[in-house]
């Protein structure tokens, strides 16, 4: 987890460290029991008392934070692992044979337990095995009847279960933030619309309506503010907000906002899907291009957007019937040091494995083809 955000498991540490003190109250009960049996009681006390101490800090670890990070549960890990092979310096073969291990197998599944939660499923089960290896060491044979000895089928499904528990918190706990920063980021865009359309949208409806009454060489700025009026209106009334990385984005609909009086758009009766990412680069070289003739290729041209969809790859071939695009004036345009058309379309669509093809001339429009592979 990042510094300073809280821990979706938090519930399940707390529960664990339930489990901890009463397997611990088992443990004391267990060892009350038995020590008279050991081979070794004071050694067995004092090896007790290293477990109680261990439990209270792991406790106090898990609670408070800072021992929630795989350092300190592969710390617990070992120090389990080492109490159960103790079991052969406190007891006789003979008690390890016909007990469980000393410290009581209970009381190792907090390992498990703490395994899972940092880690995972996995983490946990393998953890298990670890407590069961060390218990078979001791006993000098492994129990493979599992009607009479469960315990290795206990530790590897309380290791899955609380792994399963502490991933689908987590999961939850980001799914949730998402959504919240989805909610959060709608309202800002809400805002924004209401501040655009009181101010921006009214401003350029007001100059288009005076200017056409005014006419004369007004009238082209009326055309011009029109123009604009009606692209922030889509934009705000778009409602579509960035998609989240990994996620499919329908290309007809980015480029549908593109459309005007001036830019017809023809798409296919199906979405036509790409990842994010993709969808929206293309769309931007588009947005360039239609730009590009709205700048130069004169105040009557008018563009003509199609969508392909080929199954393996997706073309848009955006073409005008403009003024066109003059022998040399591209090269013309690099050497001043004016990089839109090489790198907002051609470097773009490059960028995502596609390309970009131009065909023009003086007088006979421009078309660009723009090509993108399906991945």
């Amino acid at each position: 987890m990042p510094v300073g955000s809280p821990d979706p498991a938090t519930p399940l540490w707390r529960a664990a460290q339930v489990f901890r003190l009463l397997s611990c109250l088992y443990a004391a009960g267990f060892q009350i029991a038995v020590n008279p049996d050991l081979a070794r009681p004071g050694l067995a006390w004092a090896l007790f008392s290293v477990l109680i101490g261990w439990s209270a800090v792991c406790a106090v670890a898990y609670l408070q934070g800072f021992g929630r990070r795989p350092a300190w549960v592969l710390a617990e890990i070992a120090v389990v692992v080492a109490l159960i092979l103790s079991t052969e310096v406190v007891a006789t073969q003979q008690w390890a044979f016909d007990n469980q291990s000393w410290p009581t197998t209970l009381w190792a599944t907090n390992a498990t337990i703490s395994a899972a939660i940092v880690a995972g499923p996995i983490a946990g089960m393998l953890t298990g095995v670890a407590v069961m290896v060390a218990s078979t060491l001791v006993k000098g044979f492994f129990n493979y009847d599992l009607g009479r000895n469960a315990t290795i089928v206990i530790e590897l499904a309380v290791g899955l279960a609380v792994g399963m528990a502490a991933q689908t918190a987590r999961r939850a706990h980001a799914e949730l933030e998402q959504a919240a920063r989805l909610a959060a980021a709608h309202q800002e865009r809400e805002r924004l619309s209401r501040e655009v359309h009181d101010g921006a949208i009214q401003v350029l409806a007001l100059v288009a309506r005076r200017g056409r009454e005014i006419g004369g060489e007004t009238a082209e700025l009326a055309e011009l503010a029109g123009e604009q009026e009606r692209a922030l209106r889509r934009l705000v009334s778009s409602g579509q907000d960035r998609p989240a990385v990994g996620a499919m984005t329908d290309v007809g609909a980015l480029l549908r906002q593109r459309a005007s009086d001036r830019v017809s758009v023809s798409l296919p009766a199906d979405p036509v899907l790409l990842d994010a990412d993709v969808a929206t680069e293309l769309a931007a070289a588009v947005a360039n291009a239609l730009d590009n003739v709205a700048a130069h290729a004169g105040p009557d041209a008018r563009a003509y957007v199609l969508l392909e969809d080929l199954g393996d790859a997706v073309t848009v071939t955006v073409r005008d019937d403009g003024v066109g695009i003059p022998a040399g004036r591209l090269e013309e345009a690099q050497r001043e040091g004016r990089m839109g058309v090489a790198k907002s379309i051609v470097g773009r669509l490059e960028w995502l494995g596609g390309s970009a093809r131009l065909t023009t001339g003086p007088e006979s429009g421009t078309e660009w083809e723009l090509t993108v592979p399906r991945r």
